[in-house]
């Protein structure tokens, strides 16, 4: 359970009609092999499992019922050796009624029975038949030998090592009702709620049932479990595929898919559900489930290093299938559009300013500009784009900058720094052979101060480039590069820069803008304030001299989203990426990003105003709000101890 994983499992075991003995030895088979194989911690078998639900009226036959309650008791007993709670279905009497229970086990220990609120009595159902819905209220009851056990619906069961493991359960048709009772459970605590169902195969109900069930989890905020019945019912009328899932806030984890194998096996990261609840100031939770009338059983599991098998996206930012990143490309440039389109509006320009290095950030800004002039049916010869040699410009980059300025019918217009900057070092006396800071960001700023003036004399605004990535870093000339009237750029992640001018070079109907756009696409990212080498090519690259981006973008979506701890960044990064880079590489970037974050706050303190594009931001108005002399102390701390 480190870092907060706990390995669940979804299981369907062969069953027999009320064939309670062999279901008892099936259910024990099952779990074991979830727990000892898979090393589930948390396992949820399916509804009236050790029955069979397709039992008919022979629920009304008291040896039936009687070997169940025996069933129970030596389900419980054979697997107190298993390090896991497990949840079981079965029916239970309670003064003289019959309920569609789950029975909550762990360690030989039945720690409470939560019956079915629901019953459907509709179509091929008609459980109203045979059982009484389940009430809120929790009682004690004497079942499976032992006594004074918890029955009802308002019942929580929760970790002792693991605070933020708090399993709840409902059975089939209360997930399927206008109010489950999972909304309750999540408010009064919740963050894993178990299913035990017996849902009947139909066409298109799997796909209903998926979306369902990942649709809860998002809501709820939590993780899902749902076992389903499978080929072992009667087919009599229906059939059960034993449909098996486990999602956690609205993503699928793992599936045992219809008539298949009956197992579904993942982590949920019940740490990162807790944080998310923190965050959302809407989600109403019970700082404690009594409070919410809820009985609270606590049980343990014993502390474990649970190993990771679920899909860490090395690129969260970049949709892995080629449809959804189109999607999101265009989902991307219309918010950055829009955005741009708004605030020329506003100030009713007709002009607007971008400075154009030929790279990918100055690139994407000047696309999301053009779009922005066509969508307020304004003349692109608006648009001035300015390119600005300096001592590190190369051919490559100047010539693909004017090209694609040219390509996109916008004004271009060409000034050379390099007699201001030389005159800016003789008057603070700096010596131009010393290639340091001082040397750089005197470029950089006069680039901007270029900038600001011909917006002041065009009557239009300055549209900043700096990316996402950039600002995590702090990888941008503070009052340079890091200043503009309209940051277009400022949530875009640099992975998904080059996705985006990739969409466009894909999608535009301009054989010329397309083989611009990737050959800007081609060159090394690089600030080129240092002189090229001498057959002209750039000398300064970036991820040279910061990293990776693949791997801050990693870094910073795990930090900024999910307020992951240095650990786990680097546990999910190592999951996520090592096979690109070895772990002492990962753990060499993650110590710079650490300490840029920390460090250049200040920037982003200022920055100003861009639209927001993903969950993922910086500003400090929005998402952000971070004191620039924060200290990185306890930070710094776990990262030493990963050495």
């Amino acid at each position: 359970m480190q870092d907060g994983f706990v390995k669940v499992a979804a299981v369907t075991p062969e069953v027999r009609v009320a064939d309670v003995a062999f279901n008892v030895d099936a259910c024990v088979r099952a779990a074991q092999t979830a727990c000892t194989v898979h090393g589930a911690m948390v396992v949820a078998l399916p509804e009236l499992c050790l029955t069979a639900y397709t039992c008919e009226d022979l629920f009304w036959q008291d040896a039936l019922l009687s070997a169940a309650d025996k069933g129970l008791a030596d389900f419980a007993h054979r697997t107190a050796d298993l390090n896991a709670l497990l949840l079981v279905g079965l029916p239970v009497r309670v003064n003289a009624k019959l309920y569609n229970c789950c029975a909550v086990v762990c360690g030989g220990t039945i720690l409470g029975v939560v019956p079915k609120r629901h019953l459907p009595t509709y179509n091929e159902f008609y459980e109203g038949r045979h059982f009484v819905p389940g009430t809120t209220d929790v009682v004690a009851i004497d079942v499976g030998s032992q006594l004074d056990v918890p029955f009802g619906t308002s019942q929580l069961f929760a970790c002792d090592e693991l605070p933020e493991l708090v399993v709840a359960a409902e059975l089939c048709e209360d997930l399927w009702v206008p109010n489950p009772p999972s909304v309750a459970h999540a408010m009064a605590g919740a963050t894993l709620v178990c299913n035990l169902s017996a849902s009947n195969a139909l066409v298109g109900k799997a796909d209903y049932r998926r979306d369902l069930v990942r649709g809860q989890s998002a809501r709820l905020l939590c993780g899902y479990v749902y076992a389903s019945a499978g080929t072992g019912e009667s087919t009599q009328d229906v059939v059960f595929s034993g449909h098996d899932l486990v999602c956690e806030n609205g993503r699928l984890l793992a599936e045992g898919k219809p008539f298949g194998d009956g197992l579904a096996v993942s982590e949920v990261d019940v740490r990162q559900l807790a944080a998310e609840r923190r965050r959302m100031s809407t989600f109403d939770v019970a700082a404690s489930g009594v409070q919410r009338g809820y009985h609270v059983t606590h049980f343990s599991l014993g502390e474990c290093e649970t190993r990771l098998t679920r899909y860490v996206d090395a690129h969260p930012f970049v949709p892995a299938d080629p449809a959804r990143r189109a999607e999101r490309c265009e989902d991307v440039f219309n918010i950055q559009a829009h955005g741009l389109a708004k605030r020329l509006a506003h100030t009713h320009s007709s002009h607007a300013v971008i400075g154009i290095s030929g790279g990918l950030d100055s690139t994407l800004a000047l696309l999301v500009t053009v779009r922005a002039f066509d969508l307020l049916d304004l003349d692109r010869t608006g648009i001035i784009a300015v390119t600005m040699p300096g001592f590190g410009t190369t051919d490559r980059t100047h010539d693909n900058a004017t090209k694609l300025s040219d390509a996109l019918g916008v004004d271009l217009r060409e000034v050379n720094i390099g007699d201001a900057v030389r005159q800016h070092f003789s008057d603070i006396g700096h010596d131009e052979s010393v290639h340091d800071v001082t040397y750089e960001n005197c470029q950089a700023r006069e680039r901007t101060q270029i900038l600001m003036d011909v917006a002041n004399q065009e009557g239009g605004m300055v549209i900043g480039t700096g990316d996402l990535s950039e600002l995590a870093l702090g990888w941008a000339t503070y009052n340079g590069d890091h200043m503009s009237m309209y940051a277009v750029n400022a949530s875009v992640p640099k992975t998904l820069v080059r996705h985006l001018v990739r969409y466009v070079a894909d999608t535009c109907d301009n054989p010329e803008e397309t083989e611009i756009l990737l050959d800007v696409l081609d060159t090394p990212v690089s600030p080129e304030l240092l002189p090229a080498t001498g057959d002209g090519k750039i000398s300064q690259r970036t991820e040279d001299l910061v990293g990776p981006y693949e791997l801050h973008d990693f870094f910073l979506y795990e930090v900024l989203r999910h307020g992951a701890s240095p650990r786990k960044v680097f546990r999910l990064a190592c999951r996520a990426l090592g096979k690109t880079y070895d772990e002492t590489t990962i753990l060499s970037w993650l110590k710079v990003f650490y300490r840029r974050f920390f460090a250049q706050q200040f920037k982003r303190s200022c920055l100003p105003d861009g639209p927001k594009v993903g969950s993922a931001a910086v500003s400090p108005r929005g998402d952000l709000r971070m004191p620039s002399d924060a200290c990185a102390t306890v930070w710094q701390a776990e990262l030493d101890e990963l050495r």
